[in-house]
């Protein structure tokens, strides 16, 4: 069995002040924050669009935690570069859009980033037995991706679960990312079920104590409800 680990926290930055990245980025810097999470869409694969690669530049001069690339577009092996010059120091693909994928996560891992690969949430877990032992981050999307906001879809818990079994039973030791609907009321059933990275992005940028009181009641929470050291490190 794995060691079992303390939870990263990644805010999304999809639900941020888009008028105001800078402060929303210096104002991270110091909280509970383990990752920040960025969130690019192209229109195609996913129906909106959000940010892009100045965008990520600009972030990453004023970012203390590593910068979480979660790329919801077609052809993501076309950009996979540019993005790592931009900032991103993990990239995560969509399986979906991969008919290629164990090349894609070769291009990531040379490249020098943590190579993730995302799921929808109608595509099980069981797609990723051949290339587990490869992936750094496994994102499960509990909502279905394109806009923030929405509900999480219960049976994510469950297939947390399942992509867990998998993982020991390939010797993978990625790291279980989840993005969608994640608030206080959920974190600690992802946490129990396997999750190793919570996204939030409503429910930390939209807090009326802010995203700095949310993430450190949210740490406190987590840490309340485990034996394990608080802090795992920034990877």
């Amino acid at each position: 069995m794995h060691p079992r680990r303390a939870p990263l926290l990644a805010p999304s930055f999809l639900a941020a002040d888009l008028a105001n990245l800078q402060a929303e980025t210096e104002r991270l810097a110091t909280s509970a924050a383990d990752w920040l999470h960025f969130d690019v869409m192209d229109g195609r694969f996913v129906p909106n669009i959000s940010f892009g690669l100045p965008v990520l530049q600009a972030v990453a001069r004023y970012a203390r935690q590593p910068l979480d690339v979660h790329l919801m577009i077609e052809d993501p092996q076309n950009y996979l570069a540019a993005f790592r010059d931009a900032g991103a120091a993990g990239l995560t693909v969509h399986h979906e859009a991969c008919p290629h994928l164990h090349r894609v996560v070769q291009q990531i891992k040379q490249l020098g980033c943590r190579a993730g690969v995302a799921l929808n949430p109608a595509t099980p877990v069981s797609v990723l037995v051949d290339i587990a032992a490869d992936l750094d981050v496994v994102l499960v999307m509990s909502v279905n991706p394109g806009f923030g906001g929405q509900a999480f879809i219960p049976h994510t818990l469950a297939k947390i679960a399942a992509l867990k079994e998998l993982l020991l039973d390939t010797g993978s030791d990625a790291l279980i990312e989840v993005d969608g609907g994640v608030n206080a009321d959920n974190a600690g059933a992802l946490v129990q079920a396997g999750a190793d990275v919570l996204v939030a992005g409503n429910f930390v940028f939209s807090s009326p104590g802010g995203p700095v009181a949310t993430l450190a009641a949210l740490r406190a929470q987590l840490d309340a409800a485990d034996d394990v050291p608080a802090g795992r490190g920034r990877q």
